[in-house]
């Protein structure tokens, strides 16, 4: 008898984890994750060495982060999402996932993500992390509820993924430098400019429920040369932090030419009048570079190490 519950209830366990993977993307942890670890290498290479724990802390928090940042945002905008075609199959509206189990599952990454902050005040004695850890999940939280109140929510989204560099580099050193801003900044407004694209596809949706974005405000076409100047912006603030971070070097540099010539393809993909290819250029182009600055930027630190 015992065998046959746990055979039953064991795929219902699996199915709803796996749905909640899948509705959260968790594969979209690579947009900022690789600045996290770019961050915590080159923190940790003025910090006199990289240490394993602090390494597994890191990535502990920033998946943690993550997962409550995406399940409160679909526990906030359900309704939106059952309104909303293209959000209609989420788990929430289509009833593959109750709203309990995406509360439960914001309680506990919540609680990890706080555990696994303190372990940098126990066993690294820096104080900074577990301090900042609830106003941290707060500001993650709101992202949310931006889009009821503000155009600049796709600003405050890159704010949010901008955290990510900020918050390792803090955990590892206790100090904030130049290099976490420049990265920052430069997170920041990469993430505004690819959301200003992607919310191009709900431009009606938005504009039809009073939803606040760039393009429901500016029109589609003006929506899109906000994007273009923002990550204009974007590769100046990666320009100047290669040029004065001493770790990177040729491969960084190599690095930010290709993720120039990206995003001019991205912006070359999606038009006025066709947005088809917009996940290509949202989800495939923007992984690629955060993969190819974080990936060569991590190799240039620790060839500039050894």
């Amino acid at each position: 008898m015992t065998q046959t519950v746990e055979s039953q209830s064991s795929p219902n366990i699996v199915g709803k984890f796996t749905a909640l993977t899948s509705d959260i993307k968790l594969h979209h942890s690579i947009f900022a994750l690789p600045w996290a670890l770019l961050a915590t290498v080159i923190a940790a290479h003025r910090a006199g060495g990289l240490k394993i724990g602090q390494l597994v802390l890191v990535l502990i928090c920033m998946v943690t982060g993550r997962t409550v940042a995406m399940v409160a945002n679909r526990l906030l905008d359900a309704e939106f999402d059952a309104a909303n075609p293209r959000t209609a199959r989420r788990a929430v509206p289509s009833g593959r996932l109750s709203k309990n189990y995406m509360a439960v599952s914001l309680a506990l990454c919540a609680v990890i993500f706080i555990a696994a902050t303190s372990g940098f005040w126990i066993f690294y004695r820096n104080v900074w992390p577990i301090a900042l850890a609830v106003p941290v999940l707060i500001f993650l939280v709101g992202y949310s509820l931006t889009k009821r109140y503000t155009r600049l929510c796709h600003y405050y989204l890159g704010a949010a993924l901008a955290l990510a560099p900020l918050c390792a580099w803090l955990a590892i050193t206790g100090t904030i430098n130049l290099p976490p801003i420049l990265m920052a900044s430069a997170v920041l407004l990469w993430t505004a400019g690819f959301d200003i694209l992607y919310a191009c596809q709900d431009y009606a949706f938005d504009v039809a429920n009073r939803l606040f974005s760039v393009p429901a405000k500016i029109g589609i076409a003006p929506a899109l040369w906000v994007a273009r100047v923002t990550h204009l912006c974007a590769i100046g603030f990666i320009a100047a932090l290669g040029w004065s971070t001493p770790e990177l070097g040729v491969l960084f540099a190599f690095g930010i030419g290709l993720a120039g010539i990206l995003l001019i393809v991205e912006h070359s993909l999606v038009k006025p009048t066709d947005l088809s290819k917009l996940n290509l250029a949202f989800f495939t182009l923007n992984g690629v570079i955060s993969l190819v600055l974080g990936g060569l930027g991590i190799v240039d630190v620790l060839r500039y190490h050894s």
